[in-house]
This record gives C-alpha cells, structure tokens and sequence, in this order.
C-alpha cells in the first residue's frame, strides 16, 4: 500500500466505482456518479476510467483529481 492511500475495506468480492463515490459521500445517488465521473479525473490503477459500474478488487488504487486516493483492502 503507498502511504497517501486511504484504506477502503470489503467484505464482498468486489465495489464498483459508483459505490466507492457513494460510501464515501462524494454522490447520493447513481445518477450523480455518472455526472461526477464526467466531469473529474478518475484513474484505476493509474488508467483513465469513467465506468461507475468498474469492478475494484482488493490492492486496486483509485485517484480522483489526483488528490483523493483510495485502495481497496480486505
């Protein structure tokens, strides 16, 4: 884990990128994350990424606007 990293962690398999936004109060709803995937700077493990249906696994890094930054813990 790189240390700016915010731990989020699952009990399931997998998040998707729209319950991250959602879990952490960025968005209340699924329409507001596909808005807010538009209109900021998302990367997956560095790769460029505006699906809010994006599966996170455990270890995979989310930046948004390269200052909010989550990894995906068990």
């Amino acid at each position: 884990m790189t240390k700016d990293f915010i731990k989020i962690y699952i009990k399931t398999d997998f998040l998707t990128l729209g319950q991250l936004l959602k879990l952490k109060n960025l968005v209340l709803t699924g329409g507001e994350a596909k808005t807010f995937l538009k209109s900021h700077k998302i990367e997956v493990n560095k790769i460029p990424d505006d699906r809010r249906g994006k599966k996170l696994y455990v270890g995979d890094q989310v930046v948004i606007d390269s200052r909010l930054k989550f990894e995906i813990a068990k």
